[in-house]
């Protein structure tokens, strides 16, 4: 009889079955992503209609801030039904991917979704695009449980469907890959390479098909920035590192604030935002919502610098209070928003001094997103891929590098880490749970070799072993074998591999697969 191969024996037929799963994770993250990104839209549009409606009548005023307080209660019970759909969902995916985590997927998508549009609704200072990451993730996640996928390949999806959910809520394809490797699977294997962008182009075919090929920002960049004005980059680049290690500082004093209140139930606290937005809704309603209002002040005729400087800070204090309630929704876009109003103030300045053109106001808006979202997130090749794809042009690319590496290394130096790493040691924490790090992330596993195995007979060296582990030695009745890629394994043998923590699942499966019985079909 023919013996059955499994996948891995046949690279062909593997990449094959990641390209497909890819696929299948980017159709259904895309289409979750589209409808929470729709339901928002029309979320932030019924919220501005009715500050319209109301404003000025006190009656319907007072009518209001019940309904938000309403809502309030509603979001924060949805968040102790389902704790993993508060915040963003960017730390929740990671601390899947590195095997602390398992969320509940059909959970997270309702709660998440429901309790997100009553956010946007009720004028708090969140994004969609943090929480499209998580729900990409699960929608990619569901697929994989209803297909009955192997742990591996539910690794692959989850996190190609994370990528994908990016991809959709910002039209950024290549933005969407490079997050699920640089910021999420923390490696650029070919394999998952392969299934992130099956998975992010699938999505973003069907982002375009609602939502159109233009981009998200309305930004027509003249020229690229003369190379004899980049000191001016390096300046730029230092602000937003400074900048961005004291947007991680409050974000996270944010969450103490809201952690100190003890005597006020946890699902309670959440109405404290939802009734300040009531407030800023007649006060300074540009900077409601994820923030589209202040970038559409950008395009064309701006703002005076004290004008930009109020909204800039005005914005950020709110974003700090809504994230730290722990309310479901994210800081991506409030943060892009910041970063480019940093930009227009640096910009505003540095033509007024220098008597450069000033339709290069442009660039140092773009730029400043990037270089700020950079030295937040600690992930400069997702930064300058997004804004490339959001503004649609890579005409300066250089310029958009020089900041990005400037205001990563200022963070650095500062000893800010990045944010969702924070926030992800914080989740685990209050689990019960501690993430390793440093070289005590390294764990030992032993594997059994069977007869008819894919190992058995060969050469260390001759088996493509998976990345993230080491095999360390050989384990034959009592002799102990140092492994080297000469040595020859046999039937009976115990293979042990040291094996990085963060990817324990998905090796494991891989050796197991190498070292098992190839199964003969009945």
């Amino acid at each position: 009889m023919q013996q059955k191969l499994h996948s891995l024996e046949d690279p062909h037929g593997f990449s094959i079955s990641l390209v497909l799963n890819g696929l299948l994770a980017g159709l259904a993250a895309g289409a979750v992503a589209i409808f929470y990104r729709i339901l928002l839209n029309h979320a932030e549009n019924l919220l501005f209609a009715v500050i319209d409606y109301t404003k000025g009548h006190a009656d319907l005023m007072a009518v209001w801030f019940l309904i938000l307080a309403l809502m309030g209660v509603l979001a924060g019970k949805l968040i102790s039904w389902e704790g993993m759909s508060s915040g963003s969902g960017i730390p929740q995916v990671q601390g899947e991917m590195k095997g602390y985590l398992n969320q509940n997927w059909p959970r997270i998508l309702v709660s998440k979704i429901v309790g997100g549009t009553l956010c946007i609704l009720g004028g708090l200072s969140l994004g969609r695009e943090g929480p499209s990451v998580q729900l990409g993730a699960m929608a990619g996640k569901g697929i994989a449980r209803l297909t009955k996928t192997s742990a591996t390949k539910e690794r692959y999806m989850l996190t190609c469907g994370a990528g994908a959910g990016l991809a959709a809520a910002f039209n950024a394809p290549l933005a969407g890959v490079m997050f699920s490797l640089e910021e999420l699977q923390k490696n650029f294997n070919s394999s998952m390479l392969v299934c992130a962008i099956s998975g992010c182009a699938a999505a973003d075919f069907i982002s375009k098909n609602f939502f159109g090929l233009l981009p998200v920002f309305d930004f027509h960049l003249h020229s690229a920035l003369p190379l004899r004005n980049y000191w001016l980059l390096v300046l730029l680049g230092l602000l937003l590192g400074i900048c961005g290690a004291f947007y991680n500082f409050v974000m996270l004093k944010g969450q103490d604030l809201f952690s100190a209140m003890k005597n006020l139930p946890a699902r309670y606290r959440i109405v404290l935002p939802f009734l300040l937005a009531g407030i800023v809704c007649y006060t300074m309603p540009q900077i409601l919502a994820g923030g589209h209002a202040m970038i559409e002040l950008l395009y064309g005729q701006r703002p005076a610098v004290t004008v930009m400087l109020a909204l800039l800070i005005g914005k950020f204090l709110f974003s700090a209070f809504c994230f730290g309630s722990g309310a479901p929704g994210g800081i991506f876009f409030p943060m892009l928003v910041l970063g480019a109003y940093i930009g227009a103030i640096f910009g505003t300045v540095a033509i007024d001094q220098t008597g450069i053109e000033s339709f290069y106001m442009v660039n140092f808006i773009t730029i400043a997103m990037a270089g700020f979202f950079t030295a937040i997130v600690r992930a400069p090749i997702t930064g300058i891929l997004l804004i490339a794809e959001m503004t649609g042009t890579f005409d300066h690319f250089l310029s958009l590098a020089v900041v990005c590496l400037i205001s990563y290394m200022t963070a650095h130096l500062l000893r800010s880490e990045p944010i969702y790493e924070s926030l992800l040691a914080r989740i685990l924490a209050k689990n019960g749970l501690q993430e390793n790090e440093g070289p005590e992330n390294k764990v030992l596993r032993s594997f059994s070799v069977g007869g008819d195995s894919m190992a058995c007979g060969k050469e260390i060296k001759e088996i493509d072993w998976p990345d993230h582990c080491l095999i360390v030695t050989l384990q034959r009745g009592e002799e102990e074998i140092i492994a080297r890629g000469s040595t020859v394994i046999h039937a009976g043998d115990t293979v042990t591999a040291l094996v990085d923590e963060n990817y324990l699942g998905m090796v494991t499966e891989t050796i197991q697969l190498i070292c098992s019985e190839i199964q003969m079909p009945s």
